[in-house]
């Protein structure tokens, strides 16, 4: 609870006449290749991503990029694991990669990212520190950072919940939903159970006991946040984890839903953005990042409530903060894990926890 510019080769004119009349097969460095008449041809960027608000991204994101920078950007679709393997495998051309944190460190380890250039994306100065290098400084920054909380509806709940440990009360058994523990949110469930044991460092026996006493009181394992609030809307769960964007979706279904960042603190949920190894459009792909992380692009999607805002240039009404992990103090108190240490664990944990808990 992640490509590449075409270094071009200027062809060399021998004579002035011999050249004359003549278009350029070549291509100019961090440019489009000639065509017919000194014309530069379209070049193609191929973004790896969910898909989601994929009419906001095009209109609002992509196309004003696509008409400054004479690019085409084509669409890979699908979730973080599907995605990450097609890269991980070679069945994909893929230029620039948008995944969780969690995966994006699943991709570090599988050596597929290139290095930044952090000299050619100058609005990194501009974001959040914590967003800056969350995995590394050879790689790409969060873009959105969303907070990990606790949903759920009073009336259905029939209390009032402010802690993560609320969750384990006996009042709230059969009306829990909770992130399975191979989604970006499982991890983050074993450090909170570590803190509802009582332990101040973590403490992976004491969470997994914690982990094991809860499952009986759990209604499902969710995998999408669609699981999650079809579980509200239809009275099979009253309260769950979840992240503060997706709160607007729940509350069309359910209006009385509240969303809490319980009093341990929230957890810190990063999407970031890299350039996949092997990309002829690297200088191009890291243009599109510096354009992600602009005032511009971020302001746009925080006030569509699409994602929440890194640029610390961003301003937003208390009206169009709702639903929105925004500000410097908010981000800054979110609890954050170490990615490289939850995937040298993962594979233990899901071990466990389908050995110990949900046997």
């Amino acid at each position: 609870m992640t490509k590449r510019w075409i270094t071009g080769i200027l062809a060399v004119a021998l004579t002035g006449s011999l050249l004359a009349g003549c278009g350029s097969a070549g291509q100019q460095q961090g440019g489009a290749a000639e065509g017919q008449g000194g014309q530069q041809e379209q070049r193609t960027l191929v973004i790896s991503t969910w898909g989601f608000a994929e009419d906001f991204f095009r209109k609002e994101v992509y196309e004003p990029f696509e008409k400054e920078h004479n690019v085409k950007i084509v669409l890979e679709i699908g979730n973080n694991a599907e995605r990450l393997n097609k890269v991980r495998q070679g069945s994909s051309n893929v230029d620039l990669m948008y995944l969780s944190d969690y995966y994006a460190q699943q991709g570090i380890e599988a050596g597929i990212f290139e290095k930044l250039d952090r000299s050619r994306i100058p609005n990194l100065n501009e974001i959040y520190e914590s967003a800056k290098a969350p995995l590394g400084e050879d790689y790409g920054p969060a873009y959105t950072i969303g907070a990990l909380g606790i949903a759920y509806d009073p009336q259905a709940a029939g209390r009032e919940i402010k802690s993560w440990k609320d969750l384990w009360s006996p009042d709230l058994a059969k009306k829990i939903t909770m992130p399975n523990i191979t989604s970006t949110s499982g991890p983050m469930m074993v450090d909170a159970a570590s803190i509802v044991s009582g332990s101040e460092a973590f403490n992976e026996d004491q969470a997994f006991a914690k982990l094991k006493e809860l499952n009986p009181g759990v209604v499902k394992y969710y995998s999408k946040t669609s699981e999650f609030v079809n579980m509200f809307a239809q009275g099979e769960a009253a309260a769950g984890p979840i992240m503060e964007m997706y709160v607007k979706d729940l509350q069309a279904a359910v209006p009385t839903a509240k969303f809490v960042i319980p009093e341990e603190g929230a957890y810190a949920i990063m999407n970031t953005v890299n350039v996949v190894k092997g990309s002829k459009n690297k200088e191009l792909a890291e243009d599109f990042i510096n354009w992600h992380l602009s005032k511009e692009v971020q302001e746009k999607l925080a006030k569509g409530r699409i994602d929440s805002p890194v640029n610390k240039n961003v301003q937003l009404s208390a009206e169009e903060a709702q639903g929105i992990t925004y500000g410097a103090e908010v981000v800054d108190k979110l609890r954050k894990l170490d990615m490289k240490f939850v995937n040298e664990q993962l594979k233990n944990w899901i071990d466990r926890f389908n050995r110990e808990v949900s046997k």
